[in-house]
């Protein structure tokens, strides 16, 4: 994950991961920063106000993804930054990859940009340079409902609720690509760079025998004097990035908070001190309350039922001023803890309060006395009350997080705003270990139902690609890869992350919850 702005460096460092090495660098494009010679992808100034911070997302994205076909970033920048005086989405495409097309996972990165758009009422920039879907892979990208098409339905659903759509085109939009500018509520074309056409010159000619260049098909001065497909004319890309405020500064947007937000404070304790507490083995135990006391402000943490189901911490704080209600994990979940989690959350949703989850966790407890207390009911309290909660959830994932554990704690299916991963995390159905142990167990009584032996060897021999997967499976860079998260961030940017996503978070506004039976 990476932070733009006046409050921390470009780059981030990236902590020691469980094999002892350092994790990738992040990618933030395969040459875009390069591109221009305006800022049109050259710092947060570029993306927003002067010194505000710019969150990027998913900079992992299509990290050794397609072999040895690179796609950094997944060959698009998305983030959230603040332009005039307004937190909007920003979705900017890299023409240094491929020619800016759209690849499965760009598509998903975009899509996944829109979602949180839509959830958060941001309005939506998008920075235009794009050659449309990847053909060698238009399979994957362009006839499902979740594909390429789906931008474009987006689009017109947001401008529907009146969520501003804004374009510019600062390079080539053609076929598909060509509809973003299209749909959008307001436009911005750059003079001699930027082109919009649904076919470029080499179809034209195919198809027509019509030579034409790019300029006169598509370029800036027929589309603003002629075909009306455009709605402002800028001389180069600062002059576009000057128009785009201005347009935003014309959207009439106020945010209007459902919270009450008081003076921010500074945590007692450094941040950098999380390295230690945490530590890169994951079988090593630590207080979730020491994580909490480095990331809210004044380390003031008013913990809820602090005696009951205590391998579950819950309690309110304020992170950046905004109220924030925090779960976080202390050990395996029981009934007393799924419990106190269930009743936490129905707190938070009645009074509009945010909820942050810190997951570290190997799951519900099992074995026949808790099932015979009903850990299984009392699980899906818990599972029932996150999933219906209507309050801004975010979720981060500071350790491991395996099996029913992940729902509990709100996992990605359970649609968390923002779901980010600290760099030593791990993300299961179990542990590696425990697969191996199970299939192992299974393998051998199959073989004793046979009449047959099992040796250790072949045990072994089992066990060890089994292990292997999960062990890369549950990476956090083979997670973010795939978008089944919004960025690995380092710990020490955690505060300031959670305080742009919950800022993000409180434009929309907070609709009431309706909780759904809760079986007793």
């Amino acid at each position: 994950m990476l932070v733009r702005g006046a409050r921390v460096s470009g780059q981030i460092r990236v902590p020691v991961t469980q094999q002892g090495t350092r994790g990738p660098e992040p990618c933030h494009g395969g040459g875009a920063l390069q591109q221009h010679a305006g800022p049109k992808m050259n710092g947060p100034s570029c993306r927003g106000d002067g010194r505000s911070p710019f969150l990027e997302l998913s900079q992992f994205a299509g990290y050794q993804l397609y072999g040895d076909e690179e796609v950094p970033a997944g060959g698009i920048i998305t983030g959230i930054g603040r332009v005039s005086g307004v937190e909007c989405m920003i979705v900017a495409n890299d023409p240094t990859v491929k020619g800016g097309t759209y690849y499965p996972v760009t598509v998903k990165k975009h899509l996944r940009a829109q979602e949180i758009a839509l959830q958060n009422r941001l309005p939506c920039i998008y920075l235009v340079d794009s050659g449309g879907a990847n053909l060698p892979r238009q399979a994957d990208v362009f006839p499902d409902r979740d594909h390429f098409g789906r931008i474009f339905y987006n689009q017109a659903i947001m401008s529907s609720k009146n969520i501003a759509q804004i374009a510019v085109v600062m390079g080539s939009c053609t076929a598909g690509g060509a509809y973003v500018p299209a749909m959008a509520d307001e436009n911005i074309i750059v003079r001699k760079q930027g082109t919009i056409f649904l076919g470029g010159p080499p179809l034209v000619k195919a198809a027509t025998g019509e030579e034409v260049s790019a300029e006169d098909l598509g370029g800036a001065d027929l589309h603003c004097r002629q075909s009306g497909v455009t709605d402002h004319y800028a001389l180069d890309d600062n002059h576009a990035l000057h128009l785009t405020r201005k347009i935003v500064r014309n959207l009439n947007y106020q945010k209007k908070l459902d919270v009450t937000v008081e003076p921010s404070e500074d945590p007692l304790f450094p941040a950098d001190e999380l390295y230690g507490i945490v530590g890169a083995n994951l079988k090593r135990s630590f207080d979730v309350r020491e994580v909490i006391a480095r990331i809210v402000d004044g380390s003031r943490f008013s913990e809820f039922k602090a005696l009951y189901g205590d391998t579950l911490v819950t309690g309110f704080a304020r992170i950046f001023g905004y109220p924030i209600g925090i779960i976080g994990n202390n050990g395996v979940l029981f009934s007393e803890s799924a419990k106190k989690g269930a009743h936490f959350v129905q707190l938070c949703c009645q009074r509009k309060i945010p909820l942050l989850f810190l997951q570290n966790i190997t799951g519900f407890m099992v074995g026949r006395d808790y099932e015979a207390e009903g850990i299984a009911k009392d699980g899906a309290k818990m599972v029932s009350a996150v999933a219906c909660a209507n309050v801004p959830k975010m979720t981060i994932i500071i350790g491991g997080s395996y099996g029913a554990g992940n729902y509990g704690m709100c996992g990605r299916a359970y649609s968390p705003r923002f779901l980010y991963l600290w760099p030593n995390a791990r993300v299961s159905v179990m542990g590696g270990e425990q697969a191996a142990n199970v299939l192992a167990t299974v393998a051998k009584d199959q073989r004793a139902r046979e009449g047959k032996q099992f040796s250790s060897a072949e045990e072994a021999a089992l066990k060890a690609p089994i292990m292997a997967r999960f062990e890369e499976e549950g990476n956090p860079y083979y997670s973010s890869a795939r978008l089944w998260d919004d960025g690995i961030i380092d710990p020490v940017d955690t505060r300031l992350v959670l305080g742009l996503s919950i800022s993000a978070a409180l434009n929309a506004p907070i609709p009431k919850t309706d909780f759904g039976v809760l079986r007793m």
